[in-house]
């Protein structure tokens, strides 16, 4: 394509030297690839015993029909960046889904004011699945918690979120300003799943405080476990941010823990070997970084980690730093 763009000059400019100071050759390297052109077809392109140099019948209709080539390749190219980067502009999420909906609808509504070519799709789903999308690069990264260690991820904290009692407002707890774990003895309890992390990191509180409840009722979905809180089928310990909605509106109370402290940890899971768009890494920075997150960034920021993913290292830190309390996920 460089030599037709060379020949096309040629014969726009009429004159060799005009040509070579627009492609930044030599005068004899484009006398070189017009007469090479003219030896391939067996036709003489150039009339160049005449100043200007003028076109032959046919290295008019050859210069014709390549112009129209070069213009329609040009196209092509730049409908193909095009949609590279409209593609490099598409984060793709797969999270958790006690995430909450509406805690990272404010994400991603703060990300596209600032990035208005940006499109972030975010799907929730089972802790399992999370690791399954990201793992096979079906998606950028996932957020999770208390992310799992494994040789293909790359994992940056995210956030820590205080653990609440969730109530219906007319239940006894409610009137309360704050919980103490043995006031959970023996209420009806609305747990998780046994498969999921987060029940088995609440389980293990209530047993190191000497408590037992009642588990009425068992959900993979926190919506579901909200939704039997409001119609006082029992009570559950949940992450405070998820609350804050229903909390605001009415449906749903609120209340610390005296005496105790339980927080579960959010993270940023990634494929070790998954290259991450410009795009991707300001979405990361934006969680990780924005006034939502509990917790102070890490130095191990998304770019470090995209650059040292690159040299086939990384560099693990934050975990030592994390306060004496309990994790749940």
């Amino acid at each position: 394509m460089e030599f037709l763009q060379v020949f096309c000059d040629v014969a726009r400019c009429r004159s060799f030297s005009q040509a070579a100071a627009a492609n930044g050759l030599s005068q004899s390297a484009v006398s070189q690839i017009v007469l090479q052109l003219e030896r391939r077809l067996g036709v003489q392109f150039v009339d160049r015993s005449t100043r200007p140099l003028q076109l032959t019948p046919l290295g008019q209709a050859y210069y014709e029909g390549c112009r129209v080539l070069i213009e329609q390749y040009r196209e092509l190219e730049a409908t193909v960046r095009q949609a590279q980067t409209q593609i490099d502009a598409v984060v793709q999420v797969a999270a958790i889904y006690s995430v909450g909906l509406g805690d990272m609808g404010q994400y991603v509504e703060q990300f596209v004011a600032t990035q208005p070519q940006a499109k972030v799709h975010i799907e929730y789903l089972h802790p399992d699945r999370v690791y399954e999308r990201v793992l096979d690069g079906t998606v950028d990264f996932g957020l999770v918690s208390y992310p799992r260690k494994m040789r293909e991820l790359l994992v940056l904290p995210w956030r820590d979120e205080e653990m609440v009692l969730a109530c219906a407002p007319n239940h006894p707890l409610a009137a309360l300003k704050r919980v103490r774990p043995a006031d959970l003895a023996g209420v009806k309890y609305i747990g998780f799943d046994r498969d999921l992390v987060i029940r088995r990191q609440v389980d293990r509180f209530l047993r190191e405080q000497g408590v037992t409840v009642e588990t009425t009722m068992e959900f993979d979905n926190i919506e579901n476990i909200k939704k039997a809180i409001e119609i006082s089928a029992g009570v559950a310990l949940l992450p405070e941010p998820i609350l804050r909605r229903e909390v605001q509106a009415g449906t749903l109370a609120a209340r610390p823990l005296a005496g105790a402290r339980m927080v579960r940890p959010l993270g940023i899971i990634m494929h070790r070997h998954h290259k991450l768009t410009t795009t991707v890494l300001r979405f990361i920075d934006l969680l990780r970084h924005s006034d939502g997150a509990s917790s102070p960034p890490d130095n191990d920021d998304a770019e470090s980690a995209q650059k040292t993913r690159t040299n086939g290292a990384h560099r693990r830190s934050g975990a030592s730093r994390r306060s004496k309390r309990t994790p749940v996920s």
